[in-house]
């Protein structure tokens, strides 16, 4: 007869994008970073032109962005945030911030692309900041994740950045993308109220996603959303 006096627990483990998520907002929090979240349905206004996206961007395009009427969105980038924060809650600089938040993009899904996924926008708007504190805050970031790492900067065009630059980094026998940033363009610093001539500022994205298969040696991202506990429980 089988023993009934037992019970068996099995139990839960921290999902690895939840993971990363909690120790690069922790990171930044221990820099005197502030955790600002905004809604996952967004305006047209904070989702694009707010952030300098042209009206005939094909991001703007029903076969990229969920439309929910014709002037509300599924938010495609947490960079929306920074609107959030400047203009709805009316905060002013100086500013750090760090934001953690689900996006939705309308495109297909395969190992490396999911229609629903999270990223990571912070930003930095003070007197005076300049590209030598970008450069030391990514390079602080990715040191904490990976260690000493080989890192690329190149040049890359986001509107709401100027310049704008895409991050890459030696992974065992590949330079892979991580994250894009660059200094705030000065109409996004308008559009906040913040007058250029006297506050300049960073902002960067990463996909916690990506840095969750990165870190946990996961190769296919769809693992993250639809789970094996076998699988999980490893990590």
């Amino acid at each position: 007869m089988p023993d009934t006096t037992q019970t068996i627990c099995i139990t839960g483990h921290e999902h690895p994008t939840l993971a990363c998520i909690e120790d690069v907002v922790n990171y930044f929090i221990s820099k005197g970073f502030s955790v600002a979240l905004g809604p996952e349905i967004e305006s047209e206004w904070y989702n694009f032109d707010f952030l300098r996206v042209p009206a005939h961007h094909p991001s703007r395009d029903t076969q990229d962005t969920f439309w929910i009427s014709q002037s509300t969105v599924l938010r495609t980038q947490t960079s929306a945030i920074q609107g959030r924060v400047t203009k709805d809650w009316n905060i002013q600089p100086p500013l750090r911030v760090i934001s953690p938040g689900r996006v939705f993009r309308n495109e297909s899904t395969d190992a490396s692309h999911e229609s629903v996924f999270h990223q990571l926008e912070g930003f930095v708007i003070d007197t005076n900041i300049t590209m030598a504190h970008l450069l030391s805050t990514i390079d602080g970031l990715l040191n904490h994740m990976f260690g000493e790492i080989p890192t690329k900067y190149y040049p890359h065009h986001f509107e709401y950045v100027e310049p704008g630059m895409e991050v890459v980094i030696k992974w065992k026998d590949s330079w892979l993308e991580v994250l894009g940033c660059g200094m705030i363009h000065p109409e996004v610093l308008s559009n906040m109220g913040i007058d250029s001539s006297e506050y300049s500022g960073f902002a960067f994205g990463l996909g916690a996603d990506r840095l969750s298969l990165l870190k946990y040696g996961i190769n296919d991202i769809r693992s993250l959303y639809h789970p094996d506990a076998r699988i999980i429980r490893q990590i």
